[in-house]
């Protein structure tokens, strides 16, 4: 836990940066769409739905990298994060197992990875806040 709690900076700024790939999305959604689910939508309410899933996810990114910088904001960056990443993980899982095949499996894995490392993160520093008091 010591280790976490020591490298935290890290793990969010790399967490960030990964996240921060879904502004492809915004960028190219019909191929972020066919990479993430093997799929496409078509239209112009695909085209602004899509690109705005990928400009959130994106900035959820930004927002991990900069709790990573300030200390301050730490808390929310990774309930904001585990939040938004719980909700694509259990959607997934519920409705897109077909998709677990494309790119959407895989970040279903490492979305996992972050929120477990979130989380114990979490925990630690409430319970480390609670003893000192």
């Amino acid at each position: 836990m010591q280790l976490l709690s020591r490298s935290i900076k890290w793990v969010m700024f790399v967490a960030g940066l990964l996240t921060c790939t879904m502004f492809y999305a915004l960028v190219a959604p019909e191929a972020a769409l066919v990479s993430n689910f093997g799929q496409s939508l078509d239209g112009p309410v695909a085209q602004i739905v899509v690109r705005n899933w990928g400009a959130l996810i994106g900035l959820v990114g930004v927002l991990l990298i900069y709790g990573a910088f300030r200390e301050e904001a730490r808390t929310v960056a990774l309930l904001v994060a585990c939040s938004s990443k719980l909700v694509f993980i259990a959607l997934v899982l519920s409705l897109g197992q077909p998709y677990l095949q494309y790119q959407a499996g895989v970040a279903v894995v490492v979305d996992t990875i972050m929120v477990v490392l979130f989380a114990t993160y979490l925990i630690t520093q409430r319970r480390s806040a609670r003893s000192s008091t």
